[in-house]
């Protein structure tokens, strides 16, 4: 029996290794592009040990900005829109799933929904709405705005509420507790990896974001990283190592948080296959 196991194992990690290094070479060949002139990045066959432009391709990036204050600038949004899209989304998926109102399910319904529409088909109004009637074009909170109120994670926080049993939040109800209080200090901390999963996946939503941004953002001071790296690429130039030392800049530190997080991500996705 042991010996089967074995076996298994080996043939897991035989199958399972090759992948994972197939998988991390285009990461391993950005960060090594990020140390290598324009010149020998496109290479073939590519060139996979690291070089000593670094310093060079980083001044490429301040060339016409500064950097340093795009980075601040994603991390800054990305932080107030995960932490307040995650609450909203706790907030309503504790309502749809252990309160009970007229039309509950015809506006749950109304939410998922939106989950189909083309993301394209709302960049019109949206833009309307939020530069010309709100005034609030150039500023983080023309990013933010529009999109605190996600389909996704209300669906997923609903789900999850779900699995809250109904008797303890009663229980808290008749000892006096406050429908607050009973959300912050008894449903939270039941749904930690469920909100640690939708934070993970709210934050690398607006992390990556590039249209949006892109259309409010007009100023070089308040380019998050991707519209900054997108001004690298010109009509007759592009140029390549600021690209690759940008984008790793922008994604080793967020492999390395994951790395440290895929657990509460894996048991908050796995926890919320709960049937209605």
């Amino acid at each position: 029996m042991k010996a089967q196991r074995l076996r298994r194992s080996l043939l897991l990690h035989g199958i399972m290794i090759p992948l994972a290094l197939l998988f991390l070479l285009p990461i391993f060949w950005m960060i090594v592009s990020a140390t290598r002139p324009d010149n020998e990045i496109l290479n073939l066959p590519p060139v996979l040990l690291p070089g000593t432009y670094l310093g060079e391709n980083w001044s490429i990036l301040n060339n016409d900005m500064n950097f340093v204050r795009v980075i601040l600038n994603s991390v800054g949004i990305s932080i107030i829109y995960t932490a307040a899209a995650t609450l909203i989304s706790a907030m309503s998926g504790y309502a749809f799933a252990k309160f009970q109102f007229r039309g509950k399910n015809a506006l749950f319904m109304l939410v998922v929904a939106t989950l189909t529409i083309p993301y394209a088909v709302l960049l019109v109004p949206q833009f309307i709405l939020v530069a010309r009637e709100l005034k609030l074009n150039n500023t983080y909170w023309a990013v933010i705005l529009p999109g605190l109120a996600n389909a996704l994670g209300v669906f997923f926080m609903r789900q999850n509420m779900l699995s809250v049993p109904s008797e303890l939040l009663e229980a808290a109800r008749i000892d006096g507790a406050r429908e607050w209080r009973i959300f912050a200090q008894i449903v939270l901390p039941l749904m930690l990896p469920a909100l640690a999963a939708v934070a993970i996946v709210l934050f690398l939503f607006q992390w990556n974001d590039f249209l949006w941004p892109l259309l409010v953002l007009t100023s070089k001071d308040a380019y998050t990283i991707p519209v900054a790296l997108g001004t690298l690429v010109g009509l007759t130039r592009v140029s390549w190592g600021g690209i690759m030392t940008g984008t790793a800049i922008a994604t080793v530190p967020f492999l390395i948080l994951f790395l440290f997080l895929q657990r509460y991500f894996v048991a908050g996705i796995t926890s919320g296959a709960v049937k209605d």
